[in-house]
């Protein structure tokens, strides 16, 4: 019995109730709740670091050294081909300003910028090129971004006509001759009578002095002088012309202007400049600027032939102070 009372003695649990599923709830009133301020500027702070660590990456590869440098390279050779195959930078119409008498297609042509590139012609150039044609006195290139050009020249107007056959030239003011572009109204034509194979002017101031000298020389001995003393000279090309002298030109010039009515010259060697007249003969006037006083010796001759009913076949005064004429036969 004694060994019983000594064991542990077993503990009875209450028993509990049983647990039931509640299926409805009621909602439970919140304290209103503040952040700190610290606790706020920390979560701003790491919401920056989250966004801008990953965009610094970003910008340093793409703002690297070599992508720029090989960005620009692309975009340049782009803009070279895009430039180097647009129509719309070449040179495909080209005014031409002041050109009269000279073809516009003559001066494009000349210019060389038909077809060019803008990058590629150079105005200068085509100036100097345009002005080498015969006639143009100054040339104006100007060239506007993308394709626009401008060509501007002045023509020097000639001052009179140089007939060799069935060949005109017209002469300069320098006295140069250039071949004629265009049909002229109103211009003295000098038409020479130069013999082929005689260089010429080469003998025009000893053909003059010999002249003066003689006395009553018949034409057909002046043309014979003329080529005896210009014989084994060299013919110029083109026109046997390669100039008019200054006293030729200004002679003819300056009968044009005291007698209008005189449309035609001749010009030959030694006699000089000499005209038809209409009353039935040639008269002969030298060179040189003296044409007034020449034509009123002339004038005076013709009075007295006329006078005694004498008819002449030719009258020169190309030495004023030695006038001589000869008679028609």
């Amino acid at each position: 019995m004694t060994a019983r009372k000594n064991e542990p003695q077993k503990q009875h649990l209450r028993k509990q109730p049983r647990m039931r599923r509640v299926y409805s709830s009621g909602a439970a009133t919140m304290p209103n709740l503040a952040m700190p301020k610290a606790a706020k500027k920390r979560k701003q702070r790491n919401s920056r670091q989250r966004i801008s660590q990953p965009l610094s990456g970003l910008k340093g590869f793409i703002f690297n050294a070599r992508w720029i440098s090989l960005t620009v390279a692309v975009l340049g050779i782009y803009a070279l081909y895009v430039v180097g195959g647009d129509d719309r930078f070449y040179l495909n119409y080209i005014p031409v300003e002041g050109a009269g008498t000279i073809q516009a297609t003559t001066v494009v042509e000349a210019s060389g910028l038909a077809g060019h590139h803008i990058f590629a012609a150079d105005p200068q150039e085509a100036a100097e090129k345009i002005s080498a044609i015969p006639g143009v006195i100054t040339t104006t290139v100007s060239l506007h971004w993308p394709n626009e050009i401008m060509i501007r020249i002045r023509e020097q107007p000639p001052l009179a006509i140089w007939q060799e056959g069935e060949t005109a030239y017209w002469i300069n003011e320098n006295g140069g001759l250039t071949p004629a572009r265009a049909e002229t109204i109103g211009l003295l034509t000098i038409i020479s009578e130069i013999p082929e194979g005689i260089s010429a002017f080469a003998q025009t101031t000893a053909g003059d002095e010999a002249d003066q000298t003689a006395a009553d020389v018949p034409d057909t001995e002046e043309e014979t002088n003329a080529t005896e003393s210009t014989e084994g000279q060299e013919q110029e090309p083109g026109a046997r012309a390669a100039f008019v002298p200054t006293a030729v030109l200004n002679g003819a010039l300056q009968l044009r202007q005291l007698r209008p009515n005189i449309d035609k010259l001749y010009y030959r060697p030694p006699g000089g400049l000499s005209y038809q007249d209409g009353r039935g003969w040639r008269a002969y006037f030298g060179t040189g600027e003296d044409m007034h006083q020449k034509l009123v010796v002339y004038e005076t001759v013709v009075t007295e032939l006329v006078a005694q009913g004498l008819q002449p076949e030719y009258i020169s005064v190309s030495n004023q102070n030695k006038p001589y004429f000869r008679l028609a036969p």
